[in-house]
């Protein structure tokens, strides 16, 4: 789907962005008037989102666009939205968009020697009991010459990683791997994915490569807290579930990770929405860490950076709560001329600092690839 205008809004902050977002999303739905002629998911009144990964600091923002293209399977459909009588979209031929112009790169937040103190700080606390996992995140700084047209970077990056999702939602963007939460139906499906390792580009070494993630003893316990966490935030609204004893890899073109589906049936599904699921899975170990509590004080405590709304819920309802949440990843955050690029490693009791750095550099590749022409 492809949607433009602002039929409608809300920016919410604080512990209840989510449960204000789906409040208003209630209201919003209860007094709309809807003719949909399709009766697909997606179809009729829908709304797109964007969540500040921590309660504090960070907006969210849950909007109703005036216009929807969206298209599923062989059934195309465009939807309009506002308030009175409504007519067909205007249709013009846009210009294509023009590729970055002198983008140069620069460290965020942290340097990279510094980055690796705080994950050697976090190993250490990992190893005294504090706690079992966490996932750090670093930011890198893209600057060019002129306003970037955020349209580039997202046709390199729906072209380049066509088994990711590809999402755009007021300024924040990138292709991500990992799907949190969606509902069809009934059905609810969740993508998780922990553990992570480098591709060489060799079709014989990576094969061999992906056969040390599936036995790394590492990776496999930070695949587990992520499965886990998962599992056991699903399993009160749904009456049954499927939960894969082991993970497969998940080849993408610039890493392999460890990646398990879970799947679910709602019992609930007339009074829980998509995004009351997401709210319930978020954070995630394979987002934030394990437990809960501990890893997101900690994070707060020694990431020494805002996250905004990296690793936080990104996606679309419709007017039956079905919908799909994904986990915004592989991401970055464009503001005029400037593009602010996020990448996060799970730590745990034996990841070594200069290993994990290897890790966030190369899941920094996608979007600085789509940024360069």
């Amino acid at each position: 789907m492809v949607a433009w205008g602002v039929a409608a809004e809300l920016r919410s902050r604080g512990t209840t962005r989510f449960a204000d977002a789906n409040k208003w999303w209630d209201e919003t739905t209860s007094r709309a008037i809807v003719h949909d002629e399709v009766g697909e998911p997606g179809t009729g009144l829908v709304c797109f989102g964007t969540f500040a990964f921590a309660d504090e600091p960070g907006e969210s923002v849950l909007v109703v666009p005036e216009v929807v293209v969206g298209r599923r399977g062989g059934v195309t459909w465009v939807t309009t939205i506002g308030a009175g009588t409504l007519t067909a979209p205007t249709v013009r031929v846009a210009e294509p968009p023009a590729p970055p112009v002198d983008v140069a790169f620069a460290d965020g937040a942290l340097d990279s020697e510094r980055w690796m103190g705080v994950v050697a700080d976090a190993v250490a606390r990992i190893n005294a009991g504090d706690l079992e996992k966490v996932v750090l995140a670093r930011d890198l700084v893209a600057t060019a010459d002129a306003p970037v047209d955020v349209r580039w970077p997202l046709h390199r990056l729906a072209d380049d990683y066509p088994m990711c999702w590809t999402f755009h939602v007021d300024g924040l963007f990138g292709a991500t791997p990992e799907m949190l939460v969606r509902r069809e139906r009934g059905l609810v499906t969740s993508r998780v994915l922990a553990g992570t390792i480098r591709r060489t580009g060799d079709d014989t070494a990576d094969l061999a490569l992906a056969a040390t993630l599936a036995r790394s003893s590492k990776d496999l316990e930070e695949h587990e807290y992520a499965v886990r966490s998962v599992a056991e935030a699903l399993e009160p609204h749904c009456s049954s579930m499927n939960v894969p004893e082991a993970p497969f890899v998940l080849h993408l073109p610039n890493v392999m990770h460890l990646a398990t589906d879970v799947a679910g049936v709602v019992h609930d599904a007339a009074t829980v929405s998509s995004l009351e699921l997401a709210a319930s899975l978020h954070p995630s170990a394979a987002v934030g860490g394990t437990p809960t509590a501990v890893a997101t004080r900690l994070i707060s405590e020694i990431e020494n950076m805002d996250r905004g709304r990296y690793a936080g819920p990104v996606g679309w309802m419709d007017a039956n709560g079905d919908g799909e949440w994904a986990l915004a990843l592989r991401s970055a955050e464009v503001r005029g001329s400037t593009v602010r690029l996020f990448a996060g490693c799970g730590i745990v009791a034996d990841s070594d600092p200069e290993a994990e750095l290897a890790e966030a550099q190369a899941k920094f590749l996608p979007v600085r690839d789509a940024l360069t022409d």
